[in-house]
């Protein structure tokens, strides 16, 4: 599939998307709160080349929220818009590999529509709010009311990174952050504020596909035992610790991508 930038259009609602990849399965990547302040418009080729070994298995699809997502949208709601673009685009079933927010999208994906969940992978995410991401939450939903954006960026780097790469990731975003500030925060406060009140833990018994649950030990933005919580509450599961990484253990990790692309492989 040549790399496609689209926008699918539902009854409801409105998102960009990504599409690229050769394999006969269907594999949907949810990002994090950052596609708050820039959606997956113009990644396409980008993305393919980033997940390259993922193309050439899956049929590899990345969904934006909702252009415009109201005040006090939940996550739940979230997923349902997932679930209408999966109808509109005629994906009938698919891997989902959530990240961060995109993790609790995920789970709510899972528990309201079993049926289109093949395999998933939750990354660094929670089934419910922690002290450690109502701390950090709070913190960026203080910096956008202040429209403070550098901030924003500068204290998600501090929060995700460790070691070396926390300096390397901390010039990175200080140079995304003078190069382009963003016009309307009300779309990530939405973001924030669904995650913080995202609580799953009741209803993670619902989950009944084979789940991989990756965290970090160390991560300052949503905190680790959000991850033991769901591998604890979800039968079908495995669970994996990075120690001593942090939120950005996705991006830190060099054998990230391969974990996760061995589980949702199924081999």
């Amino acid at each position: 599939m040549t790399p496609v930038n689209g926008k699918v259009k539902t009854a409801s609602a409105e998102a960009d998307y990504i599409a690229f990849g050769s394999g006969e399965r269907d594999l949907i990547i949810l990002p994090g709160a950052g596609d708050g302040f820039r959606t997956v418009k113009g990644t396409a080729r980008a993305a393919s080349v980033m997940y390259r070994s993922f193309g050439k298995v899956f049929r590899v699809w990345s969904f934006s929220r909702r252009d415009d997502i109201p005040q006090g949208f939940g996550t739940d709601g979230m997923a349902d818009d997932v679930s209408d673009a999966m109808d509109v685009l005629g994906i009938e079933r698919a891997c989902i590999y959530g990240v961060s927010q995109g993790g609790m999208i995920a789970q709510q994906l899972a528990i309201r529509h079993p049926e289109k969940v093949e395999r998933m992978v939750l990354a660094v995410t929670s089934p419910g709010p922690s002290d450690v991401m109502r701390q950090s939450l709070s913190a960026w939903l203080a910096m956008a009311d202040a429209r403070d954006y550098k901030g924003i960026m500068e204290d998600t780097a501090e929060r995700s990174y460790t070691g070396k790469a926390r300096e390397r990731y901390r010039k990175v975003y200080a140079l995304a952050a003078g190069l382009s500030r963003p016009d309307n925060f009300e779309r990530f406060k939405a973001m924030c504020s669904s995650c913080i009140t995202h609580d799953v833990r009741g209803s993670l018994d619902k989950i009944a596909c084979p789940v991989l649950v990756i965290g970090a030990s160390q991560d300052a933005v949503v905190g680790p035992e959000g991850s033991k919580e769901l591998a604890e509450g979800i039968k079908n599961s495995a669970l994996y610790m990075y120690e001593g990484l942090s939120h950005g253990a996705y991006e830190q990790a060099k054998d990230f991508n391969s974990r996760v692309l061995e589980f949702l492989k199924g081999e």
